[in-house]
């Protein structure tokens, strides 16, 4: 009896890979063997993209929070350990968009915590 290869199954994985391949130049796109690796980088650098991207995002909010505090003469390091002191709980993340759209605000936060 002939053994069953399931030509169903493997053609879907392999239209799968080709189509992730899509966009890419040459044999990227249309030989399996050639876009599986394409695809297997680019997944790679994909997953390592989205752990990058919590850190890239949360030095912009330091960033920003401590461009905003020192415009109010402080530094970025006192003005967050007194919001600790003052048990004011908001994260860099909100604290970066009051001080980037609102800057009225941000300084009525500075001077409730100095």
């Amino acid at each position: 009896m002939p053994r069953s290869k399931n030509k169903v199954a493997s053609r879907a994985k392999r239209k799968k890979i080709l189509d992730m391949a899509k966009g890419n130049f040459g044999r990227r796109k249309n030989v399996y063997t050639v876009a599986k690796n394409t695809v297997e980088k680019g997944l790679e650098h994909a997953y390592k993209g989205r752990k990058l991207k919590k850190r890239e995002f949360r030095a912009l909010w330091i960033q920003r929070i401590n461009a905003a505090t020192r415009l109010n003469g402080l530094s970025y390091s006192v003005f967050m350990n007194k919001l600790k002191i003052a048990k004011i709980d908001l994260d860099r993340k909100a604290l970066s968009e009051i001080a980037y759209n609102d800057a009225a605000a941000f300084k009525a936060i500075v001077d409730k915590v100095k």
